[in-house]
């Protein structure tokens, strides 16, 4: 692994969420390709909201992925729409057959196209910086393609690509739904009072900065971590063959998915820049000069609304309040 980069496991689940007998499997297959066997089945970890297995049957070389939505029905086909929106752009998966409100005792699920390659956070353990170095100007790129869709507005995508209301109307709603976070009963209990009052004051300190980005209204994938980006060797070089896993989308700034991917990233141990940035200014991206603090300050809301969540493991919040601590107290945060 390299030096200095955290592990960022505490994210991942270790099991899958649920079992699923290899008949069931192979009824949902059938809907998809048509009468066929399943040679091998291989649940995928890491998904913390859904069900993942790989699949391989005797009518085809290439592997499937039978996805059940198991979190919020409605995701399914927020996701498939996003996929068909996108595809000319952003390598997703090809989706094969999928059922976005379920049947019988089956839950919305779609058959999908495995991709090969493997995540960013594997290579970034692998510990080779031309291949990082790579990978992360292919991943700027990417970014700079799903950013140049829009909306008429901000707000959450829900099927169909609408976009609902945002959830605080009028004047400062960032700092609002930050304050409305560390009151939350979950917040209060994981972190300590004297941290919920500096993350107020130094969210309510940036308000006229969090005001810039307020009304912006590109597509954000909004979950644009490592795990969600498969990278594959092309032409001697890295490059992202897949953006997974589109739940979070929404209509609203950029810096929110710059912040989540640079999430791990140390100043003082620069790993993913100035690749990444350059990517995403050479295929068209466009970045205020002061847009590192800018995104590492969307990416603290998003780390309040994390610790709202129930159940959510102990090293999960500590690793939040970490990356909270560094981003209030402006330094590189400690996790190893």
């Amino acid at each position: 692994m390299i030096s200095g980069s955290p592990p960022e496991a505490r994210w991942v689940r270790a099991e899958p969420r649920r079992t699923v007998p290899t008949p069931a499997l192979l009824r949902l297959a059938h809907r998809a390709v048509g009468p066929c066997r399943i040679l091998q089945v291989e649940p995928l970890l890491g998904g913390l909201r859904n069900t993942n297995f790989r699949i391989q049957i005797d009518t085809s070389p290439d592997w499937l992925v039978v996805r059940l939505y198991e979190h919020d029905a409605s995701l399914c086909q927020k996701e498939l729409d996003l996929f068909r929106f996108v595809a000319r752009s952003v390598p997703v998966p090809s989706v094969l057959y999928a059922e976005p409100e379920g049947f019988d005792d089956v839950p919305p699920f779609a058959v999908l196209q495995f991709v090969e390659g493997i995540t960013f956070q594997d290579l970034k353990h692998r510990g080779d910086f031309v291949a990082l170095a790579e990978g992360a100007f292919s991943v700027g790129g990417i970014l700079a393609a799903i950013h140049r869709f829009t909306f008429p507005k901000p707000g959450w995508l829900a099927p169909g690509l609408s976009v609902t209301p945002q959830i605080l109307e009028g004047a400062n709603p960032i700092p609002r739904f930050v304050d409305q976070c560390l009151a939350s009963a979950n917040l209060r209990w994981r972190m300590r009072e004297e941290q919920r009052d500096r993350t107020h004051a130094m969210v309510w300190s940036r308000a006229s900065q969090l005001a810039s980005i307020e009304h912006e209204a590109h597509l954000v994938h909004g979950d644009f971590g490592k795990r969600n980006l498969l990278m594959r060797p092309e032409r001697g070089q890295w490059s992202i063959s897949a953006v997974l896993d589109w739940e979070f989308a929404v209509s609203g700034s950029p810096l929110i998915d710059l912040g989540h991917f640079l999430r791990y990233e140390r100043h003082s141990h620069p790993l993913l820049e100035p690749h990444f940035s350059r990517g995403y200014l050479q295929s068209g991206g466009t970045l205020p000069h002061d847009w590192r603090p800018l995104a590492r300050l969307a990416d603290l809301v998003a780390l309040c609304g994390s610790l709202t969540h129930d159940q959510l493991p102990d090293p999960v919040v500590g690793e939040l309040l970490e990356l909270i601590n560094a981003t209030v107290e402006n330094r590189d945060h400690q996790l190893s």
